[in-house]
């Protein structure tokens, strides 16, 4: 281990915070208030104690991230500060509640009074639209927050980086919120980028938003826990259908382009689950180990079985590199569709072998992406919400809220966009999935 291999989670500042903030918090301990977060309080990236021995047994510090939170002094005047939502990509659960805590923490916390919420994603950050912002009031969100989708509405792909920087300064915008997965910023960081280059005081600060909880270096997404809770309600719905026909076999189709966290958690939530299938294990079909083979063993035994798949899973079973190789409007690979694929491999198997089957399939994904937000994930997105603001008040920029090691932090959007987090197979989340379905640990004929 050297300190070139280490991640760099420095931030980076538009200057110096001159202006004293006008939160009422403290600076002493015990006195019963709340405290501003020190500058130098840093949350360790690993936490395990052997780790930390090898760090100091080689020298070297370390690597640790930001404490997010408010700071005693902030960058811009809240009097001369316009700001900017946007949101990007798919719906998730959550995406009013952190609009509405950014909103509110703006205006309640920092007395900042022009608030605007872009249309439509990064389309509407580019005056050839015609999409003009909506002012963003306490009063235009209060009611948000008990609906699913976005208020501000959403598209995917990328837009001119030069014509949505011109956008941020036609209209004085000096913070842009960025509510997206991947794509959305790699897209901000771009703009950050040119920001830099072009010397303007602009912060953009980034709140990871995706269903799939692949976001590096952040260990629960926004809207993740109500999706995996939904899903895990549909999942009971689909061992009911399995239950209620002799051999009956239930396939579900959940979110997941890279990663089977969804699949995983709804899997084990539900304690009904059979098989969770995932990008991350590689499963083969045909006999003798395959999967077919491991669903033919469970019916004889139990006459039921309920199947779940992420929807990038199994990907190179299906051999239809021409349809693979088509690109969505993010630049994400079009997948070939694994749900159906599996239906119809289950079907021509069982009736290949004389032997009965009723197959369902069921694909819940728009549902599970569109509901409201649970309580709990409710009060994640005010928090994630609310370190926003703070930090983009105190003149960060290029960098990202998120939750690691039970604590609210600040990635670089570099580092965090560097690579998606997957799944480990030899992690104690899957050994819980194999442990609560207790199907085979490899279907694989090698």
């Amino acid at each position: 281990m050297n300190e070139s291999n280490l991640p760099d989670f420095s931030i980076r500042r538009l200057g110096d915070p001159i202006h004293k903030s006008p939160m009422k918090l403290s600076y002493v301990m015990d006195d019963l208030i709340a405290n501003f977060i020190d500058d130098n309080e840093r949350i360790l990236f690993d936490k395990s104690l052997n780790s930390l021995k090898m760090y100091r047994d080689s020298g070297l510090i370390p690597p640790a991230f930001e404490a997010a939170g408010p700071r005693d002094q902030i960058y811009f005047r809240p009097d001369q500060t316009t700001a900017a939502i946007v949101t990007c990509g798919g719906l998730c659960p959550g995406l009013n509640d952190v609009i509405q805590g950014i909103v509110q923490s703006l205006f309640f916390h920092y007395g900042v009074r022009r608030v605007l919420g872009i249309q439509y994603g990064y389309r509407g950050l580019v005056e050839s639209s015609r999409l003009e912002p909506i002012s963003l009031t306490p009063e235009a969100v209060a009611e948000i927050h008990t609906r699913g989708g976005t208020m501000l509405g959403t598209s995917r792909g990328p837009q001119s980086i030069e014509e949505m920087l011109q956008f941020l300064v036609n209209r004085d915008i000096q913070i842009l919120f960025t509510i997206g997965g991947d794509g959305t910023q790699r897209g901000a960081l771009t703009l950050c980028r040119e920001i830099q280059k072009r010397g303007l005081n602009i912060s953009v600060i980034a709140v990871p938003k995706t269903i799939d909880n692949d976001v590096r270096y952040v260990d629960k997404s926004f809207g993740f826990e109500t999706a995996y809770s939904v899903a895990a309600d549909v999942l009971l719905s689909a061992h009911a259908e399995s239950m209620g026909a002799f051999n009956g076999v239930t396939i579900v189709k959940l979110m997941g382009r890279h990663s089977g966290m969804l699949s995983a958690h709804a899997s084990v939530a539900c304690g009904e689950v059979n098989f969770c299938l995932i990008p991350e294990v590689p499963f083969d079909l045909d006999p003798p180990h395959g999967f077919l083979a491991a669903l033919e063993k469970r019916l004889h035994k139990r006459h039921h079985a309920v199947v779940v798949v992420a929807e990038g899973a199994g990907q190179e079973l299906m051999q239809k590199d021409s349809y693979r190789s088509q690109t969505d409007a993010s630049g994400n690979v079009i997948l070939s569709d694994i749900g159906v694929f599996l239906c119809d491999r289950v079907k021509a198997y069982f009736k290949q072998r004389d032997l009965h089957a009723e197959v369902r399939y069921i694909d819940p994904s728009y549902y599970v992406r569109s509901v409201p937000a649970i309580p709990s994930d409710r009060m994640f997105c005010l928090r994630l919400a609310h370190d926003a603001v703070h930090a983009a008040m105190s003149g960060r920029t290029e960098m990202l809220v998120g939750h690691w090691n039970s604590s609210y932090i600040h990635i670089p959007i570099e580092e965090a966009v560097s690579k998606s987090k997957q799944l480990d197979p030899e992690s104690d989340l899957w050994l819980s999935v194999l442990e609560s379905t207790g199907q085979p640990n490899r279907m694989i004929n090698k």
